[in-house]
């Protein structure tokens, strides 16, 4: 078999990696691995029909090869961009995403540490180690872990290298939510009340909280991403706010710091993309609606915003080019607002960053914003003015988790995706993801899966494909939030545009129990289960032939059934002519066809006429069994008044107990740790505490015993 032959670039790549002195002390760097082959494009795919930018032009050179400070989705998100602009890419990972789609997806990959995101993602040493071994000349950081990190961007800066992003003033500026507040007011763009110092006790955020008004919102200084955010409605939750926000801001940014202010009622959380280069110019790129939110963090997105009419998209567009101007802002950012009923509309944040959500921009202005980063990190202008920055169409973002959206609308779940497809086969349709089948989602990192983005020319055909979207996704081995989110989309409320940050706790006030059947969904439902199941016994025993393991001979053309659904049983009756079924249930008659592929993960079938996408648990027995079954005792149900149990997989971060104290109904037993998000786990009874099983520090998993009371 004939060599492959390398290409030059490559060639000289080889050549310079093997002019590494293998006894230079290099500890923090593990693997430096190349790979040459066919990039794997399904991540961050879109489809060909999709809007996506179509500007960038081979004749500007920019850099030869770019490092991504970051993992997961918005790393193939990058390396997409990168790919696409002839850019080669150095992938970073922790020992336990050795295997991970980003690291494939890469030229070279390098290893900087253990699972841990200070040991590695966070891991400043072995980042700058890796940039040195590959000679990277540009460093992109993605969002989250060092994207606002002002002493990494120094630390490049000091070796010659580009940070992709703004410069250490804009970040330091932006980044700190107090003085950002000040130069905000400073350059006369609207802040919400509050104040504007750094509160360092919890009686002093009490006087504090008084004087502003409840409600009042205690957040971290240098936080994003919900993290270190507690809304506070009297004195006592202002102290415990205050322990727990410095807590989470400490442990995610580093950084305790707190400030107090005014929190508006049913607000709308709508941003604004800027785009800035370091020749003066700076454009605003219209807004993103983002009030669907638990626990402040962002669920559902869209662009533009049902609720902006143009005067005042141009009005908080012009506050928001003024505040990048004003700190010399030069990449891709985001200025938040809150925006009250009467579309008054206040400063919240700057993210000098791209965002998690920029996709939508993308999809209704046409410009890659990678790219123009990419670019503007080089020194080059601006292509565009204000007026050629367009709203064409509609696009809405969904974020797809790996959690439990039944509990507390959405605590992580970790395992591996034994099955895992997306919708591409969808026009306009975008996924940014970062996995694969196989792949495993760990309790080290955030549990985002993917993010899936609808485009249309109006709204309603951008919801619709959302829809259909949702219910064409896959995803087996871990819990996920789809469901959720289908539920949202097709919300009557939602759908017209009646949201805020308070949507989810309004429309689910008792928390999210699932999608609620109506009486011919529910037929329906049932009426394909059982046709799945004969589909499946008749599958079988033509495969087992003569061994005869059912009860129900292959010639037979009628079945009598039982299927269970929400703890009820149904009784039905199913005949079988070709591949038709007609199943009588609930005293009603539904036909179900389909070409019954049992191997496809998804089965799209016909009922009653009308096509059909149904992904639902159900239980099917035969008659007998089912009869049989009545006799079973019932599980007992475990008394949890008296056990305390870890509602996820997590680590312990402090243990306010120990054996033989009393405690109240209502109070903290201990502090659960989940993706850099901390929960307080209370007592649901007074009594006193038997015996504590868990310590600070700890891994637990969901449903581990913490603490037992007697």
């Amino acid at each position: 078999m004939a060599a492959h032959r390398l290409p030059p670039s490559l060639n000289r790549l080889l050549l310079a990696v093997k002019k590494i002195k293998l006894d230079v002390p290099l500890p923090s760097l593990i693997l430096l691995k190349i790979q040459y082959a066919s990039f794997r494009t399904r991540c961050c795919a879109v489809q060909p029909n999709a809007q996506y930018s179509t500007v960038y032009s081979p004749n500007e050179t920019t850099f030869d090869k770019i490092l991504i400070a970051n993992r997961g989705e918005i790393a193939c998100r990058v390396m997409k961009t990168c790919h696409k602009m002839g850019i080669q890419t150095v992938a970073v990972h922790s020992d336990v995403d050795s295997s991970a789609v980003h690291v494939k997806m890469a030229n070279e990959a390098v290893c900087i540490g253990p699972a841990p995101t200070s040991k590695s993602y966070l891991n400043m040493d072995a980042i700058m180690d890796a940039v040195r071994v590959t000679g990277a000349q540009a460093v992109h950081p993605g969002y989250g872990f060092l994207s606002e990190n002002k002493e990494f961007a120094k630390r490049l800066a000091a070796e010659g290298v580009a940070f992709i992003g703004p410069d250490t003033h804009a970040i330091q500026a932006m980044g700190d939510k107090i003085e950002s507040k000040l130069i905000a007011k400073a350059a006369k763009v609207n802040t919400i009340p509050g104040y504007d110092g750094v509160v360092k006790t919890a009686e002093e955020a009490v006087k504090i909280s008084q004087d502003i008004g409840y409600p009042v919102m205690i957040k971290a200084s240098a936080g994003g991403g919900g993290k270190g955010m507690r809304v506070s409605w009297n004195d006592e939750e202002t102290r415990e706010g205050f322990r727990f926000s410095s807590q989470e801001a400490a442990s995610s940014f580093g950084d305790d710091r707190l400030l107090i202010e005014k929190f508006i009622d049913n607000p709308r959380h709508i941003e604004i993309q800027v785009l800035a280069d370091r020749h003066g110019n700076a454009l605003w790129l219209n807004e993103r609606e983002c009030s669907i939110q638990r626990r402040n963090q962002k669920v559902v997105e869209e662009a533009p915003s049902t609720f902006l009419d143009p005067v005042t998209r141009r009005a908080m567009g012009e506050q928001a080019v003024l505040l990048a101007k004003a700190v010399q802002y030069s990449s891709a950012g985001t200025v938040e607002f809150l925006v009250d009923s009467k579309k008054n509309f206040f400063f919240l944040e700057m993210n000098t960053r791209l965002q998690v959500e920029h996709p939508i921009t993308e999809c209704i202005t046409g410009l890659d914003l990678v790219e123009q980063m990419i670019r503007v990190a080089k020194g080059y202008q601006l292509h565009h003015k204000q007026k050629d920055i367009p709203i064409n169409g509609w696009a809405i973002e969904s974020r797809v988790y790996a959690e439990d959206p039944y509990k507390s609308f959405g605590l992580p779940s970790i395992g591996r995706l034994s099955q895992y497809q997306e919708p591409l086969n969808l026009s306009n349709v975008r996924v940014d993801s970062g996995i694969e089948e196989g792949s495993d989602i760990s309790i080290y990192y955030d549990p985002m899966i993917s993010k899936l983005v609808t485009y249309g020319a109006t709204r309603a055909e951008a919801l619709a494909r959302m829809e259909d979207a949702l219910d064409n996704y896959v995803v087996r081995g871990v819990t996920h939030n789809i469901p959720l989110l289908r539920e949202i989309i097709t919300h009557p409320r939602f759908i017209s545009g009646d949201i805020s940050t308070n949507f989810l706790l309004e429309v689910y006030p008792d928390g999210f129990k699932g999608h609620q059947l109506k009486e011919d969904q529910r037929r329906e439902l049932l009426a394909t289960a059982a046709a799945l199941y004969i589909t499946a016994q008749l599958r079988s025993q033509k495969v087992l032939g003569n061994l005869r393991v059912f009860s129900t001979p292959v010639e037979c053309s009628h079945w009598e059934l039982c299927v269970e659904l929400d703890k009820g049983r149904h009784s039905v009756e199913v005949t079988k002519s070709g591949n038709v079924y007609t199943v009588e249930v609930d005293g009603g008659k539904v036909e179900v066809s389909g070409q019954w592929n049992l191997a496809s993960p998804l089965l799209p079938l016909t009922i009653n006429g009308t096509h059909r996408m149904l992904q639902f648990k159900v239980r099917v027995l035969s008659k007998l069994a089912a009869e049989l079954n009545s006799y079973m005792p019932e599980k007992v149900p475990e008394d949890t008044s008296s056990l305390l149990r870890s509602p996820m997989p997590g680590t312990v971060v402090a243990v306010s107990v120990k054996p033989g104290d009393t405690v109240a109904e209502g109070q903290e037993i201990c502090v659960i740790e989940a993706m850099k998000m901390q929960n307080s786990l209370t007592a649901a009874r007074q009594a006193k505490v038997k015996s504590v099983h868990c310590k600070p520090g700890e891994t637990v998993g969901e449903g581990d015993l913490l603490v037992e009371l007697e």
